[in-house]
């Protein structure tokens, strides 16, 4: 048997989509699509905001220069390494204060990075960042956030302000940003249309409940997820619905402990 074809180095490893003037979504188009991050460049009059930095493994913050004018601030909806990845590069980076300390130390486990997860493997990348690049030697990198997060919080670009909504369930840390003037949710994993993760370390199914009967009192038009694609209203509350009732059959923790 004649051994593999060596995987080519792509030319580029993002993507980028202008949305509109003030949105832009960052994709990593060579990796596994299941686990492919959204990551959302939110241009502002007087800061621009990133939502996620995706794996790490090319300069996101270098790709990113030509659309970079102000002030950044970079936010990691969550530690696990497909979102925080690459967080470390930029000098102003955001997490909420539950999952801090892991991006301090640059927490495998937490980050789901650890081999034993298996989401980074050399099937998952169907070209290399660049010469050389293994799946093994993948490892989070540590970063000192500059910005603890915490319920409530409020983030002014000058023409746009998010409110920080802490969301655990997926994540103990997960959160979301909520521009309520034109009701658009950027939510990270809380919700996306896909299979949504709640066995992963430090998911909650009982969080992940509770954080979903709040969103149903969410007024949101438009939400802007950290995997596949954007959606409305109707399918937000039809994705809600039908996780609440897979997980209050009978036998679930919340019947239990309620």
């Amino acid at each position: 048997m004649s051994p593999a074809k060596p995987k080519p180095v792509c030319d580029q490893w993002f993507k980028t989509t202008k949305i509109h003037e003030g949105l832009y979504c960052i994709q990593e188009p060579h990796y596994w699509q299941w686990n492919r991050a959204n990551l959302w460049l939110i241009k502002g009059q007087t800061q621009d905001l990133l939502i996620d930095t995706g794996l790490g493994v090319a300069s996101l913050r270098q790709y990113l220069v030509s659309l970079l004018d102000k002030p950044l601030l970079a936010i990691a909806s969550h530690v696990h390494f497909d979102h925080a990845g690459g967080i470390h590069e930029f000098d102003r980076i955001a997490i909420h204060g539950a999952e801090a300390e892991a991006l301090r130390r640059g927490d495998n486990y937490l980050a789901v990075s650890a081999p034993e997860f298996g989401y980074i493997e050399d099937q998952h990348f169907a070209q290399l960042p660049y010469a050389g690049f293994q799946a093994a030697q993948y490892t989070m990198h540590a970063a000192e956030p500059t910005d603890i997060l915490q319920e409530g919080d409020v983030i002014d670009l000058g023409n746009r302000v998010f409110e920080v909504l802490h969301l655990p369930g997926h994540s103990s840390g997960s959160i979301a940003l909520y521009d309520r003037k034109q009701q658009e949710l950027f939510s990270g994993d809380v919700v996306y249309d896909g299979e949504l993760l709640d066995q992963l370390p430090t998911s909650n199914v009982e969080q992940y409940i509770a954080t979903y009967q709040r969103l149903e009192k969410l007024t949101v038009d438009l939400v802007n997820p950290g995997h596949y694609k954007c959606f409305g209203k109707t399918r937000l509350r039809q994705l809600m619905k039908e996780y609440l009732e897979a997980k209050r059959q009978p036998g679930c923790p919340t019947e239990t402990s309620s």
